[in-house]
C-alpha cells in the first residue's frame, strides 16, 4: 500500500484507482492483504485476473461486497491492461499443491510480456511481491513503471518503521 501510496501521491493518490490482482489469486496472501486494505480508499476498482480455479476466494470477495468495494473477474489479461492504473503480479504458489495441480493450470495467459508495456498508461505502474518467475518478462524490469525493486525496499522501511512502533523506540529514531 506504501508502493502505491508513493507511486500515486502526484497523481490523485490511490483514491479513485483501477488496480489489477493478477495470478494465483487464491493462494496468495499479499493480494489478500493489499485488498483488504483498499477498502479504506474510496472509488478504488478491482480486477482479480486469474485462471478459473484460482481466482480470489469467496471469503474476501464477500468482504468487499459488504465494505462497497467495485471488484470484478476476468480470465482476459491482456484486455484489461490498458485500464489499469496499478498491476499487482503474482506468481503461481506451486507450494501449496497436494498433487501437482499447478502444472495442469496454462498460466502463460497470465504472464506480463514487454509488447504489453505499450499497453499501459503512462503513470501506471507493475508491482510483485517477489520472487518471481516466469509471470513478468525480465525486459520489464528496466522500464520506470516496474515498481517491483522499489516495492521490496519500500517493505524493509515499513517493516523497519512498525518493529521500531512496536518496541516504543520510534521517539528515539525521531529524535536522533
Amino acid at each position: 500500500i506504501y508502493t502505491l501510496h508513493r507511486s500515486f501521491e502526484n497523481y490523485g493518490g490511490i483514491d479513485g484507482k483501477v488496480i489489477a490482482m493478477v495470478g494465483d489469486l487464491l493462494r496468495g496472501r499479499t493480494v489478500r492483504s493489499l485488498s483488504y486494505l483498499l477498502k479504506n480508499y474510496d472509488g478504488v476498482k478491482i480486477y482479480f485476473v486469474a485462471p478459473r480455479d484460482l481466482q480470489m476466494g469467496q471469503d474476501l470477495k464477500d468482504y468487499l461486497t459488504e465494505n462497497d468495494v467495485d471488484f470484478e473477474e476476468s480470465e482476459n489479461f491482456e484486455e484489461i491492461i490498458p485500464l489499469m492504473d496499478a498491476i499487482y503480479m503474482t506468481r503461481i504458489q506451486d507450494e501449496y499443491d497436494e498433487s501437482g495441480e499447478s502444472k495442469k493450470v496454462d498460466y502463460s495467459k497470465f504472464h506480463f510480456a514487454a509488447d504489453y508495456l505499450k499497453l499501459l498508461k503512462p503513470n501506471a505502474i507493475i508491482m510483485h511481491p517477489l520472487p518471481r518467475r516466469a509471470e513478468i518478462s525480465t525486459e520489464v524490469d528496466l522500464d520506470r513503471r516496474a515498481m517491483y525493486w522499489r516495492q521490496v525496499r519500500n517493505g524493509m522501511w515499513v517493516r523497519v518503521a512498525l518493529i521500531a512502533k512496536v518496541f516504543r523506540v520510534d521517539g528515539e529514531i525521531m529524535s536522533y
